[in-house]
């Protein structure tokens, strides 16, 4: 537990103590119907940190997300765990792509941009397949990456079909994978990760972009969530009696937390507002364990899983 009140858990064979919401920049990406300016960015990032949120996970894809978090909160480095991606168009035109040329242009872009010596972790991007990484010895080029120092940890951002096999080849320190009420399909691999001794991060966990009651069900930010799914889930599952006075924000926060191999949920945000009400949730922790059940019933007759 952090003097913020956030909970914490070991990052699997990391070992590193992170704090169970952490913070994903994605957010600051301009793509999603909204620019952010560099003063906005700054106030967000520094009220994570004071927070007492200490994972922070971007990727080159996030538009300014990587600049902006090196303008904001490099002078706070040692404050922070620090997450970014590779395979995304770096050395390349367009598309995911895992050549050693690509991988390294990657974390040193991630590294000037973050105005910063290491990376705490890096990440696959696009969850490739096992064939593609071996054709050119992307994971080998990491490790380079690692032994000179530049890179601490090797992690996958994974899905189905390839993440069980992902799992199996042994040689990722931490899997971020996309979980939630209303998307459970991969409930039993982040116990399968952690069983490997993997840290596990959760996507995607509150499964929306907005505060507004209008907006609980924005899934632009789930790429593999068709659309309509969430709300035909939810108003399926007819959760309301379990809410407790909860919005659903708050109940699906909740329900991710709850899930007993979880280490942390990165939940994105460039509203102040926010961010405090995902710190209220976070910080209640999960949910008792007979509403817990109870939701998961009910969202599997409903489609959940």
């Amino acid at each position: 537990m952090t003097g913020s009140g956030i909970p914490t858990r070991t990052l699997g064979r990391t070992g590193l103590e992170v704090t169970v919401l952490g913070y994903g920049a994605m957010s600051l990406d301009s793509r999603f119907g909204r620019t952010i300016e560099p003063a906005q960015a700054n106030e967000v990032l520094n009220a994570v940190l004071d927070a007492g949120i200490n994972f922070i996970d971007t990727s080159p894809d996030y538009g300014p997300s990587e600049e902006m978090i090196g303008q904001s909160i490099a002078n706070r480095r040692d404050e922070y765990f620090l997450a970014t991606k590779c395979g995304c168009p770096v050395a390349v035109e367009q598309g995911h792509v895992y050549t050693r040329e690509n991988i390294e242009a990657a974390v040193e872009q991630s590294l000037r941009r973050m105005r910063t010596d290491h990376l705490d972790l890096v990440q696959f991007h696009g969850s490739p397949s096992r064939e593609a990484l071996e054709e050119h010895d992307a994971i080998g080029a990491l490790v380079d990456l690692k032994q000179q120092g530049k890179v601490r940890f090797l992690g996958m951002s994974g899905t189905l079909p390839n993440l069980a096999d992902h799992i199996g080849m042994g040689v990722f320190d931490e899997f971020q994978i996309p979980y939630s009420a209303v998307q459970r399909e991969h409930e039993d691999l982040i116990s399968a990760a952690a069983r490997a001794g993997a840290g596990t991060v959760i996507r995607g966990g509150v499964a929306r972009g907005a505060p507004s009651p209008e907006k609980y069900w924005d899934v632009r930010r789930l790429p593999e969530v068709p659309p309509e799914r969430p709300r035909e889930i939810w108003e399926g599952a007819d959760l309301d009696d379990l809410l407790d006075g909860a919005n659903p924000m708050e109940f699906t926060l909740r329900f991710t937390l709850s899930h007993p191999d979880l280490h942390t949920t990165i939940v994105g945000t460039a509203s102040t507002d926010h961010l405090r009400e995902n710190l209220e949730a976070a910080r209640k922790g999960p949910l008792p364990d007979d509403v817990y059940q109870e939701a998961r019933r009910r969202l599997e007759a409903a489609g959940s899983g």
